[in-house]
């Protein structure tokens, strides 16, 4: 594959919706107290929850099956009763796309669960030496419409659950053979040794903490010891700046933090990530100085996009100093991926080699951030689906034409 040269896999259509109605309640995603009561409603008997929970829990998370008939040490009444009341599939993947720096792009679909139609999300798989990075969304859409950033121009259809978190995390792993005893694609571009996801971003669609309770169910679970066993120091949060949730991420989920920054200047900041009108840069940086943990050891990284003749001065760079003093922090540079419609243009590379200099020098580490996955629209701002949430009255009826075409069970 030449590095200009992106694969377009689509998935296999499914010929029919399920019934509206009809979905079944799934394990993943569910706490190992959820899942004991879910079994004790199922007439399981109470000596047998601890041992059954333990069961499924190695199965959803350290074996990485999707269907309960590979649980091969759980008695055979035990998975049929399981198929009939519940669910562990993976989320359908509407298309996969590969591009030339090995970069993997999603485009996955869920039920609707109030949205009145399926409604789709991307998630990203990014290559490095070393190391490979998911870049997770927590929402579909954004509300947030950060003038930069071509998630914000779709409008919010719904958050994600905790399960759907979770769920591009399982399926990434089973796409690229990270599971015991799976197989890699042939020909993907993956480290050469140890696990293949090795850290998760929660920097796809979405504001993660306008969805807080999900994302932390998601982390918690992806975090487990006994089961996924991500390092918190693996998993980084971004926020463009839900203040009143920047504490409450440190105490209670404990992973790494990162800020959509992106300008120093409260007028300029109001224009580029609007909720900077109701969290102004003062608040913001008080917050990221008192967050749980902070030390040079677990530094809060600020993201900064590079816009041409927008925020990428020295006076711009000289500001950002100044605003971060006291903060043990890394300054990420990411060069302005564009997309179709955009005003803004990246910085010359030159502009920003000398903007990067001067906050080095200033003793801040701020690598540029390759752009990867350009040719895909799988950059960081690029990621956006199509799906819109249906009006009360659209969604009824659509419901209602499902109902009527696909009789009883």
């Amino acid at each position: 594959m030449s590095a200009t040269e992106a694969v377009i896999e689509k998935a296999p259509q499914k010929p029919v919706m399920p019934r509206a109605g009809a979905e079944k309640p799934t394990l993943v995603g569910l706490t190992r107290e959820e899942i004991g009561t879910a079994l004790r409603e199922r007439g399981i008997p109470e000596k047998q929850v601890r041992m059954r929970v333990a069961q499924i829990w190695n199965w959803l998370y350290v074996r990485g099956v999707s269907d309960f008939d590979a649980m091969t040490n759980v008695a055979r009444d035990m998975r049929e009763m399981l198929k009939t009341h519940f669910t562990i599939a993976r989320p359908e993947i509407v298309e996969e796309q590969v591009s030339g720096d090995g970069t993997r792009k999603w485009l996955l679909r869920f039920p609707p669960r109030g949205a009145g139609r399926p409604v789709e999300i991307e998630t990203v798989y990014i290559p490095d030496e070393g190391r490979g990075t998911l870049c997770i969304s927590s929402q579909v859409g954004c509300t947030l419409t950060c003038s930069f950033c071509h998630t914000g121009t779709q409008k919010l259809v719904r958050n994600l659950t905790a399960e759907e978190i979770l769920s591009q995390l399982l399926l990434a792993r089973d796409r690229l053979g990270d599971f015991p005893d799976a197989e890699t694609p042939v020909g993907a571009m993956v480290p050469a040794e140890g696990r293949k996801i090795t850290n998760i971003v929660m920097m796809g669609m979405g504001e993660p903490l306008y969805n807080f309770e999900s994302v932390k169910k998601a982390l918690l679970i992806a975090s487990d010891g006994d089961g996924l066993s991500l390092s918190k120091r693996r998993i980084t949060l971004s926020t463009s700046g839900i203040v009143p949730e920047i504490i409450r991420t440190g105490e209670e989920i404990g992973v790494m933090l990162a800020i959509s920054l992106h300008a120093v200047r409260d007028d300029l900041r109001d224009i580029l990530v609007p909720i900077n009108k109701k969290y102004p840069l003062k608040e913001l940086l008080d917050a990221c100085r008192a967050y749980p943990g902070l030390s040079n050891a677990r530094r809060i990284t600020f993201e900064y996009v590079m816009l041409k003749d927008v925020n990428d001065s020295l006076e711009d760079a000289r500001l950002l100093i100044k605003l971060l003093k006291g903060i043990p922090a890394k300054i990420n540079l990411i060069p302005f991926n564009p997309w179709p419609g955009t005003n803004y243009q990246c910085s010359d590379w030159e502009t920003i080699a000398k903007f990067a200099d001067f906050i080095n020098q200033a003793g801040y580490a701020s690598p540029i951030r390759t752009p990867r996955g350009r040719d895909i629209l799988a950059a960081c701002g690029q990621l956006k689906s199509e799906s819109e949430r249906m009006r009360k009255t659209e969604r009824l009826a659509f419901e209602a034409m499902m109902i009527a075409n696909h009789g009883e069970d």
